[in-house]
Parts: structure tokens; C-alpha cells; sequence
């Protein structure tokens, strides 16, 4: 409706000067009819100056409390104001204070005002905005010091687009610094493997991946953007149920709605699964993720049973064929909870070898970095125990008898004792 450039001058009569002003007739027109009976003309320079710098506290006289203004009913946290003028109410009004200059505008408002609609409702609000912002950039770029540095508007114009692009990105408050040097980017894909294995008939064996994608970015500028893309091996298994640090920007909507909580849900998406982020200085995981593979890497069979003092054992391990047999390490923890030390032990290895540790009652079945060609291992044994020391010994609440055969989070569990039954996602 109109647009007004004014100039503070404290100390001054009327502290201020509108140096520029315009009203846009064919508006003001479609203001009458959208606002009804709670339309409100535009007053002149004079009267809406001096109703401006009173809002804005900016006036000679704005020493005093004023109710209608001051009171804490009225706390203003927006830069749209309402103006008194001849007995009515200007609303709304944008405007700003910025290096001595007041930018204000009456913006359209295509509704009735009574009762005031929302802010957000009104798009003219914003579009007044940006015109100010506009007229500000315009004024600092062709006039920056009060002299006229270029007539034409056209080329101050083109100057305010090209040091939009050239303008360097602010530094955001989370990152700390920026990073000088060649750049690289370290990617590390973590996968832990949950099983719970019985080898009975009426219990279903379980299993689950859980995966992490760790990253490390050592990249210049300050917001620089990074994608990295997932793709899954020949008939592997959708990720499901993933979860992605905060600094990734964006994210089709298929690789959020696979998950393994739903047996029947028939959404899993096979990638390729990518991720554009603008990653932090430090390391991070930049996606946590779950997979249904179709059958564990190793299957395995634990027998134990107990005569007088004694335990035997048996165990035999085969690795899944569609696992590449090459290792960094594997090894087998065998832990005897409840129990007192191991004072012997008679075994027999088919492959690798048997570590004791007798206070601890546990023996562990180093296998080494691969498999045998037959993929297949056997251990057997008799284990003697001594007194029973609480101190020193493990003790768990769970383990009462002779049930399983423990390694990180995979277990094999004693096929002639009873055992805990898992349904479902492990990480239910």
C-alpha cells in the first residue's frame, strides 16, 4: 500500500525526516475491499511520522510510560506495529531501525481485520520484508557513503546479485573452526551381528545386523556438501530401521519408512541409500541402520552336560559359505557362570587352539583369521571346577545351569537345557 524511507535525527524537533515516500493508489483500492468496515486510509507523511517514532520509541517524548505502548500487555517481539491515527488504528506496519535509517511499509492484507488474523496468515508481511531488505542492500550498494556512486540503477542492481553469490557463508555456531589442508574423505562401515541360536525343532533361531556408518571429513570452506551413497552387495539384504545424524540436509522418504518392527511391512527400499550432509570438523556416525540377513554367518550347536563335578562339552561352528572366510580375529568365549575356578581340563580341537583361564571360568577358543576349506570346526571336552568363590567368579541370574555359549552379542545356547525365548526384532 505504501513504502516510506526515513531518516533519524535525534536532537531534532521531530528526530526524523522522511526522505522518501510512495503509495501505490491501485492497492489502496483492493485494501478498501478486502477490509471492509476495518479498513484504515494511509495518512500523510506528517502524522504518520510522528505515530512511527512514537511506536519506536524514538521521539522526544518517549521518556514517559504510556500505557496503550509501554505496558507489558503490549510487548512487542515482531517489527509489525500498529499506529494510532486520527483516532484509529494503522495495522499492520512493517518497520526497522538500521544504520540510521528507518525502512517502513504498509503491507496488503486480503482479509477483514477485525479480529486481527495471525501474522503468519498474511503473506504481504513478509513480502514487505524483503522489500525492505531489498531497498537497504540497494541503498548500501549504490550509495554507501552518502555520495552516488553509480546513477544506474541496472548495474547497481547486477553489483547486488554478484556479491550475493560471491558473499562468503556465515559461520555457523556449531562449528568451531574450518579445515585447511588436502582434502579426504574417510568412510568406515561397522556391522554387529545379534543372534540368539537354540538348534530345536519348536524354537526358531534369530538374528539381526546392526550397522553404523562412521565418516571423517577433511574438507575447506565453511559449509562444504557432501553426499556419500550406499549401494547393497549382490542379493543383500535392505536396511531397515535407519537413523541418520542431524547434519544430513535431506533424505528420500522410502529409506525412513523401511522397518523391522512390522513383519508384514513390505516397504524396504534396496537404495542406493544416499545421504547429502555438510559434516562437522570431528568424527561422527553419520547413519545407524538394521538388515535382515537370510541365514547368520556362523551356525553352531553347544551341548553341555554335568556328571558329578564335571562338565562336558561339545561344540561345532560352521561358517555360512556366503561369508568371506578372512577375519581380523575369531574367537569363541566359552564362560562357565555360577561355578567355582577351573582346576582342569581335557579337550580336544579340530581346529585352532584353547586358551584357560581358570579364575575366571572361562575357556576361549581361539580359531585365528579363517576357517578351515571344510568351513567347519568341533570342540569337545571335560571341564573339572573347584570350590565355588563368589569374589571371583561370574555369577548371573540368568545363567543358572549350564546354558550357553557366549560370544559379544551372538549366542548358542545349550540344546539340552531350557533357554530364554526371543520373538521377533532383537532390539525389541
Amino acid at each position: 500500500r505504501a513504502v516510506w524511507l526515513i531518516s533519524h535525527e535525534p536532537g531534532t524537533p521531530l528526530c526524523g525526516t522522511v526522505r522518501f515516500s510512495r503509495r501505490y493508489p491501485t492497492v489502496e483500492k483492493r485494501a478498501k475491499v478486502f477490509n471492509g468496515t476495518s479498513y484504515v486510509p494511509i495518512p500523510e507523511d506528517g502524522p504518520f511520522l510522528k505515530a512511527l517514532l512514537f511506536e519506536l520509541r524514538l521521539s522526544n517524548d518517549d521518556k514517559d510510560f504510556v500505557q496503550s505502548r509501554d505496558s507489558c500487555s503490549r510487548i512487542n517481539k515482531t517489527s509489525v506495529y500498529g499506529l494510532p491515527v486520527g483516532g484509529e488504528e494503522l495495522w499492520p506496519v512493517v518497520a526497522f531501525l538500521k544504520s540510521g535509517m528507518i525502512y517502513a511499509c504498509a503491507p496488503l492484507v486480503e482479509q477483514v481485520l477485525s479480529p486481527r488474523p495471525a501474522l503468519i496468515s498474511i503473506s504481504g508481511i513478509s513480502q514487505g520484508f524483503e522489500l525492505l531488505l531489498g531497498c537497504r542492500i540497494f541503498f548500501t550498494q549504490a550509495c554507501p557513503f552518502g555520495t552516488l556512486l553509480d546513477a544506474n540503477l541496472q548495474n547497481s542492481l547486477d553489483s547486488i546479485n554478484f556479491a550475493s553469490v560471491i558473499q562468503s557463508q556465515k559461520q555457523p555456531a556449531w562449528k568451531t573452526g574450518t579445515y585447511k589442508g588436502k582434502p579426504q574423505v574417510s568412510i568406515s562401515i561397522t556391522e554387529n551381528v545379534k543372534s540368539m541360536q537354540y538348534d530345536k525343532q519348536d524354537i526358531a533361531d534369530t538374528w539381526q545386523v546392526v550397522g553404523a556408518v562412521t565418516c571423517k571429513c577433511d574438507l575447506e570452506g565453511i559449509m562444504p556438501n557432501v553426499t556419500v551413497s550406499l549401494s547393497l552387495p549382490t542379493n543383500g539384504s535392505p536396511l531397515q530401521d535407519i537413523l541418520v545424524h542431524p547434519c544430513v540436509t535431506s533424505l528420500d522418504s522410502a529409506i525412513l519408512t523401511s522397518s523391522s518392527i512390522d513383519a508384514m511391512d513390505d516397504s524396504a527400499f534396496s537404495g542406493p541409500y544416499k545421504f547429502p550432509f555438510t559434516p562437522p570438523l570431528e568424527s561422527f556416525n553419520l547413519c545407524y541402520y538394521t538388515s535382515q540377513v537370510p541365514v547368520p554367518p556362523i551356525l553352531g550347536f553347544y551341548q553341555i552336560k554335568e556328571e558329578d563335578i564335571q562338565l562336558k562339552i561339545t561344540v561345532n561352528l560352521k561358517l555360512h559359505e556366503s561369508v568371506k572366510n578372512n577375519f581380523e580375529f575369531c574367537e569363541v568365549h566359552i564362560p562357565f557362570y555360577n561355578r567355582g575356578p577351573i582346576t582342569h581340563v581335557e579337550y580336544k580341537v579340530s581346529f585352532g587352539q584353547l586358551e584357560v583361564f581358570r579364575e575366571k571360568s572361562l575357556l576361549v577358543w581361539i580359531i585365528g583369521q579363517k576357517f578351515p576349506k571344510s568351513m567347519e570346526i568341533s570342540l569337545s571336552g571335560t571341564v573339572t571346577f573347584g570350590a565355588k568363590s563368589h569374589e571371583k567368579q561370574p555369577f548371573d541370574q540368568i545363567c543358572i545351569g549350564d546354558r550357553k555359549l557366549i560370544s559379544s552379542d551372538y549366542y548358542i545356547w545349550n540344546s539340552k537345557a531350557p533357554a530364554p525365548v526371543t520373538y521377533g526384532s532383537l532390539l525389541l
